[in-house]
């Protein structure tokens, strides 16, 4: 099944068409996604194929030089800067390294934007914090310590603590597993089921941990030079019929997908 065949007319997230280029290397070349409300959507695809600047592009951080983004039918592509603080409350976000601020207590890191972006007294929003860590499964003792005496793993639940305390329509998450054990990733990844699950949320997720993509997923897209070559059900990759995704899926150094090494 191609993207193209997904109905838009009720998606959260749409992009249609959106190219970016750094210099002469074009990075996004024409690409179309469609995340469906209430979904989890995961976006596969090997480094250096466009997984970080398409997120980075719906996020407002970076602005692609042609095509379309919309949330919830509003164009924002160019939209004023009021318009796009009210789109960004519609977020939360998981990043790749958690993103913790080192001079911020835990649970100071995890109501970042409750008392930041809504004002919200500390006393209240260390109490909902201590919640959200509940949901993660830390102790609230946790709360009052510092990331750098938190394990990898833990970090990462404390990121997933922050991206769910503000409770948002749409929750993103960069490659959620990364530099953690096999059992940990899949803590991690049963813990951003429940919690996208709990709250109703959309989830778009981008990864090249199949593990992950698997769990995680309702939908899995490939994206290959900028583009989505395929999308279907989670339950579909292994019967893709597609060569590009079958060799990504096996992790093969041989097929129609290159990669670039230099030989002695």
């Amino acid at each position: 099944m191609t993207d193209t065949e997904t109905e838009t007319k009720e998606a959260k997230i749409e992009l249609k068409g959106v190219c970016k280029a750094f210099g002469t290397k074009q990075v996004l070349n024409g690409l179309d996604l469609v995340v469906e409300p209430g979904k989890s959507l995961v976006v596969i695809g090997g480094s250096g194929t466009g997984k970080s600047v398409m997120l980075k592009s719906i996020l407002g951080l970076l602005k692609p030089d042609s095509g379309s983004i919309t949330v919830d039918g509003a164009e924002t592509i160019g939209m004023p800067a009021r318009d796009r603080e009210t789109i960004m409350h519609k977020f939360g976000m998981l990043f790749q390294g958690a993103a913790l601020f080192d001079s911020l207590t835990v649970w100071e890191n995890v109501s970042f934007a409750l008392t930041q972006g809504k004002k919200m007294r500390r006393t209240e929003a260390r109490e909902l914090a201590i919640e959200n860590l509940r949901k993660v499964g830390l102790s609230p003792e946790v709360g009052d310590l510092k990331p750098a005496e938190l394990s990898g793993g833990m970090q990462k639940r404390v990121g997933l603590a922050r991206a769910i305390a503000s409770h948002p329509e749409v929750i993103f998450f960069d490659e959620p597993t990364t530099g953690l054990d096999p059992i940990m990733a899949d803590v991690i990844n049963d813990l951003i089921v429940e919690r996208v699950k709990d709250l109703g949320a959309t989830a778009l997720s981008i990864t090249h941990d199949m593990a992950s993509a698997r769990k995680i997923a309702d939908d899995i897209a490939m994206i290959y030079k900028g583009r989505i070559i395929w999308r279907g059900p989670a339950s579909e990759i292994d019967d893709s019929g597609n060569a590009m995704v079958d060799q990504f899926v096996a992790g093969r150094a041989e097929g129609p997908i290159q990669m670039e090494v230099l030989k002695d």
